[in-house]
């Protein structure tokens, strides 16, 4: 799952630029945070990028399942939560896991007024 993030950045900076990997722990869940100073992601495709064969890459170059797998491993199998944060010079991909697994049971969500989002 990382890596599927971390190569999808690596592909948007195209050899320059940065890429910051951040942890911190918010309430009941840890936040780990991976952003990089690329193009940023058309706000026209943002609500699709985690779809199942969403790809903005060229033939043979992308599946478009690398962020839908990772968004399922995320909300299914830790019960957490997944994020993009995207404007030119900024993508911040935001995986929210919780510190209990048990007690954030099934479908548990995380109250987005909870979250403490730097722009």
């Amino acid at each position: 799952m990382w890596t599927n993030i971390l190569d999808n950045a690596i592909d948007a900076l195209d050899g320059e630029g940065v890429i910051t990997i951040t942890t911190r722990q918010e309430g009941s869940h840890v936040v780990v945070e991976i952003e990089d100073n690329g193009p940023g992601v058309p706000k026209e495709i943002q609500s699709r990028i985690f779809d199942a064969f969403f790809t903005t890459k060229p033939p043979g170059k992308g599946t478009g399942l690398g962020l839908n797998i990772s968004y399922n491993i995320v909300i299914d199998k830790h019960r957490g939560d997944i994020r993009l944060y995207s404007q030119p010079g900024s993508t911040c991909f935001q995986v929210w896991l919780p510190l209990n697994f048990e007690e954030a049971g099934p479908g548990a969500s995380i109250d987005p007024a909870s979250i403490d989002r730097i722009s």
